[in-house]
């Protein structure tokens, strides 16, 4: 094994297992659960890196020793240029820009407003109350996303990229917390895709039970 994914169950780090069988890459699993009253990851991913959080991987294949590399996006990025290029930006320039758009903005500005609807949905009555705020907000992130897979498969364009995984966990957690599937067929259509794709279903075999799929 050259590659040991740290992978919090339910949270961001099944995108990076299902990067891994994509990519057709060795990796070894180490899972952990979150703390059943806090839902915070537990205490003993610090000793891995000191924010403490999921997804991190550890390379081992490195001359320089175990190389630690943290963050969705970092990670995913790291694991194209490890597979030469695989999974990276398409060859035409439109679908590069979008590429790199979609990488991005999974992470920078759809997880945001979906966060903080999961939160203050654990606060009684104020939270309830501040909830039908945020929801306008995200919808309008959904139906950007709706109209933009209207016109082409993934999100780069025609061929399936790494922004289409990165796209994966927060369109997942947005049909279970903000009905995004709900009257947008193409978020729907394009759920199912990577839902019944071979190396999405292997992934989910070996990370263990997933909420969002």
């Amino acid at each position: 094994m050259t590659i040991r994914v740290h992978h919090l169950e339910n949270s961001r780090s099944q995108r990076v297992l299902w990067m891994l069988e994509e990519l057709e890459l060795p990796y070894e699993v180490v899972r952990y659960a979150r703390d059943p009253r806090a839902m915070l990851a537990p205490p003993e991913l610090r000793k891995v890196h000191p924010l403490g959080k999921s997804p991190v991987i550890e390379d081992t294949s490195t001359a320089a020793g175990p190389r630690v590399v943290a963050e969705t996006g970092a990670i995913v990025e790291y694991l194209v240029e490890k597979a030469d290029g695989r999974l990276g930006p398409p060859s035409h320039r439109e679908s590069v820009l979008r590429y790199r758009q979609f990488l991005h903005y999974a992470e920078g500005s759809l997880m945001p407003p979906l966060l903080l609807k999961l939160v203050l949905g654990r606060i009684p009555l104020f939270g309830r109350s501040a909830q039908k705020r945020i929801q306008p907000m995200i919808d309008v992130h959904l139906d950007w996303i709706e109209a933009e897979l209207a016109g082409r498969p993934w999100f780069a364009g025609e061929e399936f990229t790494a922004a289409d995984v990165m796209m994966s966990f927060p369109l997942e957690a947005a049909v279970a917390r903000a009905g995004a599937a709900e009257g947008r067929p193409h978020i729907a259509r394009w759920l199912e895709t990577i839902h019944a794709r071979p190396a999405y279903r292997s992934a989910l075999a070996k990370g263990g039970p997933y909420a969002y799929a």
